[in-house]
């Protein structure tokens, strides 16, 4: 399913201007109530005046400041991190495929990322989650190299249509050697499922910042092409026949567009596991404050992605205490209901 979005990107007046920077302040300021959330909430409630004691190092050793700075610091910044990089990914995606209901897992991001760290973890026997990053990066920028490399043979090169449909192949094969392996080792079941669920849980100070500090340089030149790319996301989105026309190498741009999804789901993938739907939804809640304008969707795509991921680690917290249910499995909860609302709209427009 394809969907061509709006080809005019309105000039900005200033009426409109200002609604768009008032509902991005706005966007600001629910991002800084669930990272307050995020810090304050789960099995052991923590007023916010003990939360910033806690970085004031006014109450040095004691349990709450152990927790905030040890515990949910670390866990709160992951997904600020994770949400931004998937909500840039989802739109960039949808962006080159021209499809409505593109996300990381279209392009066999989630599959390649998953495959690679089931094969570290059977064969070289890779258990600690720093281990898994570099494998489950590779396995997302291969897997997006092989659906780039099929999709641009034949005609046409590598069209939305065709990309969709190669990443939706391999996917499906991936997918069949992930579950014959996983059939065949019980260990490798065993570790990989606390990772493939999806989840900001267990990280702790220590090892966090060493894995955001390797991330950390991919995911900004992540974040630094995708906005560069915005203006060829807009051209793009009127057909590739009148982006060439305006004189846009389009391969070249979808190319570069693929390069800054790879590096941003790669990457949040590696951090969090393969988190589904948050690139999906976020796009569709922002579209109808911005319009069809990739630099303003990008924008509020940097702000609304961790608002989203936060929101569900935090309900997941306070509805299963004094456990707690992964932000993974709370956001499918919360993405899939918009997902059949939006195949229904496109069915009703026809698309």
């Amino acid at each position: 399913m394809t969907q061509t979005l709006r080809p005019a990107i309105a000039p900005v007046t200033a009426h409109r201007l200002r609604a768009r920077l008032m509902w991005l302040l706005v966007c600001v300021i629910a991002l800084a109530a669930v990272v307050a959330a995020s810090l304050a909430l789960g099995a052991r409630d923590i007023p916010l005046a003990r939360v910033f004691e806690a970085f004031t190092g006014t109450a040095t050793g004691e349990t709450d400041h152990l927790v905030v700075l040890e515990q949910r610091l670390p866990r709160t910044l992951v997904g600020i991190l994770v949400g931004a990089a998937l909500g840039l990914a989802g739109t960039l995606m949808q962006g080159i495929t021209r499809n409505p209901l593109a996300d990381p897992g279209l392009l066999g991001v989630n599959a390649g990322a998953s495959l690679f760290v089931v094969l570290a973890i059977a064969t070289l026997g890779v258990t600690s989650p720093a281990g898994y990053i570099w494998f489950a990066f590779a396995g997302a920028a291969a897997a997006t190299v092989v659906v780039y490399g099929v999709a641009a043979v034949g005609r046409g090169g590598a069209t939305p249509v065709k990309l969709a449909l190669a990443g939706m192949a391999l996917t499906a094969g991936v997918t069949s050697v992930l579950t014959l392996v996983l059939l065949t080792d019980t260990t490798a079941m065993s570790t990989y499922r606390f990772w493939a669920v999806g989840s900001l849980a267990g990280r702790g100070a220590a090892g966090t910042a060493d894995t955001l500090g390797a991330v950390a340089p991919f995911l900004a030149v992540g974040a630094v092409l995708a906005f560069a790319c915005s203006r060829w996301l807009n051209v793009l989105s009127m057909g590739d026949e009148l982006a060439h026309g305006l004189g846009v190498h389009v391969p070249r741009a979808r190319a570069l567009s693929m390069l800054a999804a790879v590096l941003l789901a790669g990457s949040a993938t590696a951090l969090a596991g393969p988190i589904a739907f948050v690139g999906l939804v976020v796009p569709h809640l922002i579209r109808p404050l911005t319009g069809p304008d990739y630099r303003w969707i990008l924008a509020y795509a940097l702000v609304l992605g961790p608002t989203l991921l936060l929101a569900a680690d935090v309900v997941g917290r306070l509805i299963a205490q004094p456990g707690e249910l992964e932000a993974g499995l709370v956001v499918a909860l919360l993405g899939a209901p918009v997902m059949i609302a939006i195949v229904r709209k496109a069915k009703v427009a026809g698309l």
